[in-house]
């Protein structure tokens, strides 16, 4: 028997969300008497902060928008489902607004298809928006429009704080989200680095696992499993910090990490202009085998960063390097060292570095192998919460 406890903010949810759409009432009892078994939908726009009962299931059978000013709360050990219906259904942490999902090892917080026979794609995925730096709009407070929800993010807060991810795995994820746009498992849209973001998953997705539209937000133990487009992809003027990433493709697959400088559908627009300059440091790509797979790694349109202790097993390629001498300088970040790979170890891999940028350098300019690399050992910070 289970008690249902509501606060004032939920329980208007509950009230305007029934009814309106066919869906059955949700009853509550306060007399502590045994309420309804039906998970409770969630969906719409939030303007009061929400906190899940652990007590209770939730179903996500809409879009779920909270507002400026609004904070998420899931209890450790939640899971959460989403409707299998593939089209708008996602969670959205719009800037001010903050989510607090902490869970523990033994304890994580999971979001997943409510299908019997669940399958990548079934839903779309959680979208964080924040007012850190973006290069796609002018600089200052100026602001893009995510691709997801046509809300506002980026502006000049560096520091900005969308709440915590802590032990948060994402299966199933990358439903579209309109008629075109397809939800990756983690959006982070000019998300700031005081977001707490750490020992999180994608699982089975239909679009990229991770990716990263600007911002600085810093991101430590993260995994990407059978993602069927790119696993971690970073655009728009992403500064942050990966440390231990593991990426594993299955067998429908793009790029282990697809890294642009800058988003070329819109451009590079900060004035000053500035490009994609993450440093990521204990990183291990898993492909399906030199003979069968592509490039682990492409990096584009100006893009810089720092590579540090990464392992590439299974590519015909491990960099792929493209670019030009006018808007998309990625050969003169190698030439000036602010595109570097420190330490690599390539195993079954055919090619350890292509170079399409325009500009001339040598695989020694651009990386150091070295046999002592390690990558990121996801089998023991992976073991008792994650999906291997």
């Amino acid at each position: 028997m289970k008690n249902t406890l509501l606060s004032l903010a939920f329980v208007s949810l509950l009230f305007t969300s029934c009814g309106d759409d066919d869906t059955a009432d949700i009853i509550i009892n306060i007399n502590g008497e045994t309420p309804t078994t039906e998970a409770i939908e969630l969906s719409g726009n939030q303007s009061t902060d929400l906190t899940l009962d652990a007590s209770n299931d939730y179903i996500i059978t809409g879009p779920l928008i909270m507002e400026d000013g609004t904070t998420l709360t899931i209890p450790a050990g939640m899971t959460i489902q989403a409707a299998a219906t593939g089209a708008d259904v996602y969670i959205a942490i719009a800037q001010g607004a903050k989510i607090n999902a902490n869970g523990t090892a033994s304890e994580p917080i999971v979001f997943t298809s409510a299908s019997s026979a669940p399958n990548a794609g079934d839903w779309g995925g959680l979208i964080l928006l924040g007012k850190a730096p973006i290069n796609s709009v002018v600089g200052g407070d100026a602001t893009s429009t995510s691709e997801i929800a046509s809300l506002p993010y980026g502006g000049s807060v560096a520091d900005d704080n969308s709440g915590t991810l802590r032990y948060v795995r994402v299966e199933y994820s990358g439903g579209k989200a309109d008629g075109q746009s397809e939800n990756n498992g983690i959006s982070f849209y000019g998300v700031g680095n005081s977001t707490t973001v750490e020992y999180i998953q994608v699982y089975e997705g239909k679009d990229d696992g991770v990716e990263f539209f600007g911002g600085t937000v810093n991101v430590d133990y993260l995994a990407v499993i059978n993602a069927q487009d790119d696993s971690i992809d970073w655009t728009e003027g992403y500064t942050g910090t990966i440390t231990n990433a593991y990426v594993k493709h299955g067998a429908d697959h793009d790029k282990g990490i697809e890294a642009d400088g800058f988003n070329t559908d819109i451009g590079n627009n900060a004035d000053p202009k500035f490009y994609a300059k993450p440093t990521v440091t204990n990183l291990t790509i898993i492909g399906l085998g030199s003979g069968t797979e592509n490039e682990a790694i492409r990096l584009r349109a100006g893009t810089q960063g720092i590579f540090t202790n990464v392992v590439l097993e299974g590519f015909a390629e491990g960099f792929d390097l493209d670019g030009n001498a006018g808007d998309s300088p990625t050969g003169a970040g190698v030439l000036n060292g602010d595109l570097k790979v420190n330490s690599v170890l390539f195993t079954d891999v055919t090619v350890n570095m292509k170079n399409d940028t325009g500009s001339t350098f040598t695989e020694a300019d651009f990386l150091t192998v070295d046999a002592a690399a390690t990558g990121t050992d996801f089998a023991t910070w992976g073991a008792s919460w994650a999906r291997q």
